[in-house]
């Protein structure tokens, strides 16, 4: 099958990420979108207490429900060392032999990508799906494809989604304030926020 992955905190997760993997699973014809809730990852802080871990899981959970080829993997989220990239898909190849995977990134990722952990090995085992972000134009995108496609050998393919100005540092900042995130996260999503008056005390930056 054609898998794509879409990894990250999900803290929350939020309709930009759905969005993403919505367009990359008709545009590319993929078969399904796995979403990774990371449990340790290596470039951010966060509450890396089980309870915020399953919290975040179950967000995934009522997000993707009702979505048939949308699933949830919890391999990063079982392991109790930082998940890498690279690791991960190697992992993938093992457990899952005779798929083909899809990383699904943004533009900020495809620029500092350079400086992932064995960043070289994540070339040779997946294509690499990357959405425009950021302030990152078309002709910007194409030139760094260009460039870690000549330099390493990556297959990377220009992934056209909406631009989402949302993001999940901007959704508990909202929350906290008793602010709506209406449209910024499934119902379900929002639901379980309010009942389990999640991040409430998140302080602001």
């Amino acid at each position: 099958m054609k898998i794509g992955i879409m990894g990250g905190t999900f803290d929350p997760i939020h309709i930009g990420h759905l969005l993403l993997g919505e367009f990359a699973y008709e545009e590319f014809a993929l078969d399904e979108i796995w979403f990774l809730p990371n449990g340790n990852p290596p470039h951010k802080t966060t509450d890396e207490s089980r309870v915020s871990l399953n919290h975040r899981i179950e967000m995934v959970k009522l997000a993707t429900a009702d979505i048939p080829y949308f699933r949830v993997n919890l391999y990063e989220a079982q392991t109790e060392r930082h998940s890498y990239t690279y690791s991960t898909l190697q992992a993938f190849h093992e457990l899952y032999p005779g798929n083909e995977f899809y990383f699904i990134l943004g533009a900020d990722s495809l620029f500092s990508i350079e400086q992932w952990m064995c960043f070289r090995e994540i070339f040779p085992a997946c294509t690499i799906l990357a959405a425009m972000r950021d302030d990152k134009d078309a002709g910007q995108m194409k030139e760094q494809i260009r460039y870690l496609s000549e330099t390493y050998g990556a297959k990377i393919r220009l992934l056209q989604a909406p631009l989402v100005e949302i993001s999940s540092t901007t959704i508990r900042r909202r929350v906290s304030r008793n602010l709506s995130v209406r449209y910024m996260v499934p119902d379900q999503v929002a639901g379980y926020i309010n009942i389990n008056d999640l991040y409430r005390e998140e302080t602001e930056l």
